[in-house]
């Protein structure tokens, strides 16, 4: 009797969990409907101009004289003798982007518009507009369009910090111009960092991304657009299933100063920096990475006023902690420059507050890379126990490069775990357990690596071209 009981009230405790679960599955017809009118398609046209030579080379092949001459004007009556003749083709692209204003204001990436001698705007109710770039950032790939109109229909904003990974996400965009294509998928991850990408911590999702969806928006489930969707990770050209998106905090306030000046101002201060490994943070004494590791710094430069030294590790600016070394562009970055900071940083083992006046990045990008050179002055040594053969540099290579000290590496013999060692780095200093050490001599260097059993772990400073990185080097292995 109990058994027949027990049974029809196991299924009915199935049946509430199925309907439980039906309940949970999202349904994006109601966000589509109120929200889609706001998207838009973008399509650009630009006019590529190139100068296809002569069809008998740049010169004339005949003179006025000869009779062929005459002919030869019959059958290319525009091509002046012995000039290039100018050609035209134009270039179509497709994109996507979204209203964020009634009066006609239409956020979208910077790529999707770049070089374009025209830009036009459909909008879901088939009428097209002309559109003017009001201005564009590459640096976060934003791009700020404007049409005349009035009364559109425009998104509502959400905050991306609000996220969390695995909630539902829409895109609505022009996929290979298919119009208004919605997708769906889950927050990947996010802050990710990309390489070349320093100033956006980018929202990771599943939804899938195509050509044409670039500069469209990413929805939450309460309608809001919490990302722009810029590109995709492919090994195809198409959706692999990881495509990023910038956070619309960013893109707003990006679009702000495009709108206000037609440009983007930033902040900097003026150090290169690396990222803190945990074989590194213990190098320096740290209990766990975190930071940003100064690499060099620039002279004159607003953290070299401040104090700061290559060695030193950034952790916090203006009060925000700088978890991982991608955190600090985007902190520094976000601040106008002029503005009056403060920084916290590991100096030699002891942590220290400093204040510094942010100055502005330039528009230029210059990289300036020179092959590192290897001594000539001295007759290479034998290896030490790292396996390196080194020299000290001359007064001639220190007046050259701008230093005052340092070891060239004329060889890396038996290397295991010492392969990022390349001949003509310049090893600049030594750090261990957050003591650092300025490297004089080949003596020296040898004098300290002996006090090193052979598991060891210590971190090497390298200058190599312009650049300067830090190598950890764990345990000496076999050097022979």
């Amino acid at each position: 009797m109990i058994k027949k009981m027990l049974l029809p009230l196991w299924l009915i405790l199935v049946s509430l969990t199925a309907v439980a679960q039906t309940k949970e599955l999202p349904d994006f017809t109601d966000l589509v409907e109120k929200q889609g009118a706001a998207v838009v398609n973008i399509s650009t046209t630009q006019i590529i101009r190139s100068n296809r030579g002569h069809p008998f080379g740049q010169q004339m092949p005949f003179d006025e004289d000869d009779p062929a001459f005459d002919l030869f004007r019959r059958f290319f009556p525009h091509q002046q003798p012995g000039m290039p003749r100018e050609q035209e083709r134009e270039s179509r692209s497709l994109g996507s982007g979204f209203v964020i204003s009634a009066d006609g204001h239409i956020l979208t990436n910077a790529h999707v518009v770049d070089g374009a001698d025209e830009v036009s705007v459909k909008l879901i109710d088939k009428r097209e507009f002309k559109a003017k770039v009001l201005g564009t950032d590459k640096r976060t790939d934003i791009a700020l369009l404007k049409i005349e109109a009035t009364g559109l229909p425009v998104v509502k904003f959400g905050d991306p910090n609000r996220l969390k990974v695995g909630e539902w996400v829409i895109a609505i965009g022009s996929p290979f111009g298919f119009e208004n294509s919605v997708t769906a998928g889950i927050v990947s991850a996010k802050g990710r960092s990309l390489p070349q990408e320093s100033y956006v911590p980018f929202i990771q999702t599943d939804a899938a991304i195509n050509p044409g969806n670039s500069g469209g928006p990413l929805f939450n489930m309460k309608g809001e657009v919490v990302g722009v969707n810029s590109q995709i990770y492919s090994r195809t050209g198409g959706y692999m299933g990881v495509a990023f998106a910038i956070p619309i905090d960013v893109a707003m306030e990006v679009q702000g100063q495009l709108r206000s000046s037609g440009r983007v101002s930033r902040g900097r201060i003026g150090v290169v920096i690396q990222e803190m490994t945990k074989d590194l943070a213990e190098s320096f004494g740290l209990a766990k990475p975190a930071g940003a590791l100064v690499n060099s710094v620039e002279k004159g430069g607003p953290a070299e006023k401040a104090g700061v030294e290559s060695g030193d590790i950034i952790l916090r600016f203006d009060g925000k902690p700088v978890a991982q070394s991608s955190d600090l562009p985007r902190l520094v970055g976000a601040t106008k420059p002029g503005t009056k900071s403060t920084m916290q940083i590991l100096h030699k083992g002891t942590t220290k507050d400093i204040t510094l006046v942010v100055g502005e990045i330039s528009d230029e990008k210059t990289s300036v890379q020179r092959s590192g050179k290897r001594s000539k002055a001295t007759e290479p040594a034998a290896a030490n126990r790292l396996g390196l053969v080194l020299s000290e540099l001359t007064p001639e290579q220190k007046k050259e490069i701008k230093l005052d000290h340092g070891l060239v590496v004329e060889d890396a013999r038996n290397g295991s775990g010492r392969a990022d060692l390349r001949p003509g780095d310049i090893i600049l200093g030594i750090a261990s357990k957050g003591i650092q050490t300025e490297v004089k001599s080949v003596e020296q260097f040898n004098k300290l690596l002996a006090q090193f059993d052979k598991t060891a772990s210590f971190t090497l400073l390298v200058r190599r071209g312009e650049n300067q990185l830090f190598i950890t080097i764990k345990g000496f292995g076999d050097s022979k």
